[in-house]
């Protein structure tokens, strides 16, 4: 197996991690050498990684080609590179349909993955769309899989997979709260980060109860979490999360 990453930015820097530190067995990573920096830095650290002198030439080497490339450079390129019909086209592109994709690319073997940067440490959740065995054998390899057979569905996914930097400022607020009444930044920081940690393990160890029943269980009448639950609902912290998951939704 022979695989192309067209485009080199920090997710298929994280892709390519996780592919090289897993168990699949790979012959070869061609890069497209546009992001040059971050090109040689992989292909320093993993042996098996190539940079192509150009894009049409990474699509020609290889069996599966990963499109890790923005929507506008999308746009601008793909109608100019000729895809064989024996590639597969494995697209990360956020906002580019799979009808759009094959327009483009005059081919009809196409998957659409949203791949999240932890994917590098082989965790985190995949969404696979449509369903493919052999995308599902690769990818379980790198994280838990979820295939999703409907493509607006997968729009879903791709919402709140934008909850990333939300969920670090939510951090960051706690933690600049903690260092506001005397707390050192640095011990602020990492217990924020170990609280929500093991708050999402113990969400994981209690897999048999629903979210909703862990919620229940987190809370007692008249403490303290019910109290700071009761105010942000009051103050429509969590309306305003839906509002914007619709928002973004629309966007996809």
């Amino acid at each position: 197996m022979i695989l192309g990453f067209l485009g080199t930015g920090h997710i298929t820097s994280s892709v390519i991690e996780g592919i090289c530190t897993s168990k699949l067995k790979i012959k070869k990573i061609y890069i497209s050498p546009r992001n040059i920096l971050i090109a040689k830095k992989l292909r320093k650290r993993f042996k098996k990684i190539i940079i192509a002198e150009n894009n049409q030439q990474l699509i020609d080497k290889c069996n599966w080609i990963f499109l890790a490339i923005t929507p506008q450079v999308g746009h601008n390129i793909l109608k100019k590179l000729h895809f064989k019909k024996d590639k597969k086209i494995i697209s990360f592109i956020s906002t580019i349909n799979s009808k759009k994709l094959r327009e483009f690319t005059k081919n009809k073997n196409i998957s659409r993955i949203i791949p999240l940067p932890f994917i590098g440490m082989k965790k985190g959740p995949i969404i696979i769309c449509p369903p493919d065995n052999r995308l599902k054998n690769f990818f379980k390899h790198l994280g838990k899989v979820f295939e999703v057979k409907n493509e607006k569905i997968s729009k879903a996914f791709w919402s709140t997979s934008s909850f990333m930097a939300p969920y670090y400022n939510l951090l960051f607020t706690i933690s600049d709260w903690l260092t506001s009444k005397g707390v050192k930044r640095e011990e602020a920081e990492n217990y924020t980060k170990e609280l929500f940690l093991a708050l999402s393990e113990d969400s994981m160890a209690k897999n048999k109860l629903t979210l909703r029943e862990l919620l229940s269980e987190s809370q007692t009448p008249g403490g303290t979490n019910a109290f700071v639950l009761q105010q942000l609902k009051k103050n429509k912290f969590y309306k305003i999360q839906q509002k914007v998951l619709n928002s973004i939704f629309k966007k996809f």
